[in-house]
């Protein structure tokens, strides 16, 4: 099924929700913020711990865990003059859902694959 707009192929089995499949897809896609994440599971954090551990500037890394914020991953609070950082409460629900619904489309596109194969073995 194509969209209106050339080259947009809709898939019928897999349903896109974008209500916070982009953000939280965008926020694990870099490698540092997936590292935050790992740090913070086990033990909160400051920036400042943050940056050390990962040896990035504070403003980079202030900026890695805005995404992760805004995606709901992390939470901060500021106490004083330092900004604590810890899990968020969100669960990944949506995001695992999406990935099983497409993992079965995937599976079912291989299962049909090799019924073909099966068939046409002898064919040949």
């Amino acid at each position: 099924m194509t969209s209106g707009r050339a080259g947009i192929t809709l898939n019928r089995v897999v349903q896109y929700h974008p209500s916070h499949l982009d953000a939280t897809f965008a926020a694990l896609a870099d490698p540092t913020r997936r590292g935050i994440l790992e740090s913070l599971g086990r033990r909160d954090a400051s920036i400042t711990d943050l940056a050390a551990k990962f040896d990035i500037t504070l403003t980079g890394i202030k900026k890695h865990v805005q995404v992760l914020e805004r995606s709901g991953l992390v939470t901060t609070k500021k106490v004083g003059r330092v900004r604590n950082c810890s899990l968020g409460r969100r669960r990944l629900e949506e995001e695992v859902a999406w990935i099983a619904r497409y993992r079965q489309m995937l599976e079912a596109r291989l299962d049909r694959l090799g019924e073909f194969l099966e068939r046409t073995k002898g064919t040949r």
